[in-house]
């Protein structure tokens, strides 16, 4: 069976393997989607990597930002999924319309 390291992976699978690996939820982003990740919640922050179609996400905290309309309806919750990362809550499958972790402080 052949090994693959963190780094050989795509940064999606990455992130689901760690965040099994250290017992975290985590949610799946909206089918058919690749999602942008930003530096800060909202649409006007820089994109610092894409997450690929299939990928899910752990959520450390949650923030009010820009508003943005997904598949998963409206919404100006930003999810926080790493340091400095964060992704928009419309394209996040939580299973609620509402806040489901801390606000980031």
């Amino acid at each position: 069976m052949e090994s693959v390291t963190s780094t050989e992976r795509h940064d999606g699978e990455a992130a689901t393997a760690d965040a099994a690996v250290a017992g975290l939820v985590t949610y799946p982003i909206a089918p058919g989607s690749a999602l942008n990740v930003r530096s800060g919640p909202g649409t006007g922050y820089r994109i610092v990597r894409v997450l690929p179609e299939g990928s899910r996400v752990s959520i450390f905290c949650q923030t009010p930002g820009g508003s943005v309309s997904g598949p998963y309806g409206t919404t100006s919750i930003w999810d926080n999924i790493s340091n400095g990362e964060y992704v928009s809550d419309a394209y996040v499958k939580t299973g609620s319309d509402g806040y489901i972790a801390p606000r980031c402080s």
